[in-house]
């Protein structure tokens, strides 16, 4: 029975809304790789500068997932949802002004901000309405939106563009969130009496400490300023249309190494130090002290960054290659890659987290030998599919490397809760997605963007094929390890 005396119909009406709007988060988030070639084609972008707009979303969302979640813990979830979705919406929806590259990666930027702020209080809210039986099916149904909405973005946006260009394809897909966050405002809350409000009153009662989120984020907002100042400088003084890019690039790439190496320092800093903080703090701090002393997640984490880096750049990338290799419009881009890439992501998916399970029932370390395999076959494949030419042979090519390469979802997590004591698991995932996305996909964008300037796009993008193989390398190392590091999540002697 759902908490806070509501019926299980409402708290199903609750999942499938926000399974919804977390459908159109990863539409929305998706829908600029279809879109590539017409931007670049009327705002006269390079492929590195295209690249960037990819990252813009994955930094900003990833950095900002931590205090926006500490958020939604202290004030209420349903204004943190409907302002995240709202913000989210209408910079998706501004993106189709942009008149340049300043533009439209502020409201890419913006975008992340947005969708930081949904996915934390989405789940806990979830997890809330489920408490108990029905909870692990309540959340595979909210992370559907993943797999259906990243397809659908690259479908429907191809649709758009071919039909009305490509401002309008980013008008029409942010109008839908406007919809959702205002039924997300009315949401009753499980766990939190409050009553009910317009959604302009609960957006003005979100207090974020921006001071603090300043403080803690300074590596990245002040190399990126320096960057932008450098890059405009550069851009007034020298002919290449590339290297003020570059030296943005550079900046914003040394911001974000700065704040890694802060977090990692701080965490070691604080390992004996009494706790002051705010509990979710206090989790991710125990986390990062936790990964950095368990072999098993060092190699979860290393081979995870190589594997999104090398899925995420396919999946960004891939639309680009069609149009310039195939010479195939947006609209039949988006529904190849959206129609065989939704079902090969599903079938893979299942298949790999049935494997893993399987797998599991006779080694300590069978998931994390299903979610290695999957690479270490699809690698191969991806690196066949970058020298087709022919549609007809690219199809199933296609549909069979996003079939191994999303064999991980299901297999990695479960690894990673089965090395960590129950308690932390959900802080140590948190740590995982927020570490593989800024080691992985917010580089792979625009570092297969600047090669791509250089050597052309087919060259650039394989080194997505040896990252997929060195991750799954790099995870398959983790067998060594796992029986151990189980064991002492689970309080028991670990094994000779």
């Amino acid at each position: 029975m759902p908490a806070g005396g509501i019926s299980r119909r409402y708290a199903g009406y609750a999942v499938v809304l926000l399974a919804l709007i977390n459908v159109i988060n990863y539409l929305d988030r998706n829908v600029i790789f279809v879109l590539f070639e017409p931007i670049k084609r009327d705002l006269g972008l390079s492929d590195t500068q295209l690249g960037w707009l990819g990252s813009a979303y994955v930094m900003v969302y990833a950095l900002a997932a931590i205090p926006l979640g500490i958020l939604s813990d202290l004030k209420s979830r349903r204004a943190v949802i409907a302002t995240g979705v709202t913000v989210w919406s209408a910079f998706t929806a501004l993106g189709g002004l942009a008149r340049n590259f300043g533009q439209l990666f502020f409201c890419r930027s913006a975008v992340g901000v947005g969708e930081a702020s949904y996915t934390p209080a989405g789940q806990a809210l979830i997890a809330d309405y489920f408490p108990g039986r029905g909870r692990a099916l309540a959340l595979g149904i909210f992370w559907g939106g993943l797999a259906i909405g990243g397809v659908l973005g690259i479908w429907v946006g191809g649709e758009l563009e071919g039909l009305y260009g490509w401002r309008a394809a980013f008008l029409a897909v942010g109008i839908p969130g406007f919809v959702l966050a205002t039924l997300a405002s009315q949401l009753r809350d499980p766990t939190r009496v409050s009553p009910h409000v317009p959604i302009l009153q609960l957006i003005r009662r979100v207090e974020v400490g921006i001071w603090r989120v300043v403080k803690v984020l300074w590596p990245v907002w002040a190399f990126t300023l320096v960057g932008v100042v450098a890059a405009y400088v550069t851009n007034r003084t020298t002919a290449s249309s590339d290297l003020d890019v570059a030296v943005f690039t550079g900046c914003a790439g040394l911001g974000l190494a700065t704040l890694l190496a802060q977090a990692v320092r701080n965490t070691l800093r604080y390992r004996h130090e009494p706790r002051h903080h705010h509990p979710r703090v206090d989790e991710l701090l125990r986390a990062g002290r936790l990964v950095l002393r368990t072999p098993t997640l060092g190699w979860l984490f290393a081979g995870g960054a190589l594997i999104t880096f090398s899925m995420n750049g396919l999946v960004a990338w891939s639309p680009s290659y069609l149009h310039r290799e195939l010479g195939l419009t947006p609209p039949i881009v988006g529904r190849t890659i959206g129609l065989w890439g939704l079902l090969a992501g599903v079938l893979g998916t299942v298949f790999g987290g049935r494997l893993g399970d399987r797998l599991a029932e006779r080694f300590a370390s069978g998931r994390v030998m299903a979610g290695s395999a999957g690479f270490l076959v699809g690698a191969p494949l991806a690196l066949w599919l970058l020298h087709i030419e022919d549609l007809d042979l690219f199809i199933p090519v296609f549909f069979a490397t996003i079939f191994f390469f999303t064999w991980y979802h299901g297999p990695m997590s479960a690894a990673i809760f089965d090395a960590v004591p129950v308690q932390i698991g959900a802080s140590v995932i948190g740590t995982y997605v927020f570490f593989t996305h800024i080691a992985g996909d917010a580089i792979a964008y625009p570092l297969v963007g600047s090669l791509s300037d250089a050597f052309g796009l087919r060259t650039a993008m394989l080194v997505l094929p040896a990252a997929a193989f060195a991750g799954g390398t790099i995870v398959l190392r983790a067998t060594k390890t796992m029986s151990r590091d189980r064991a002492r999540a689970r309080g028991q002697e670990p094994p000779d």
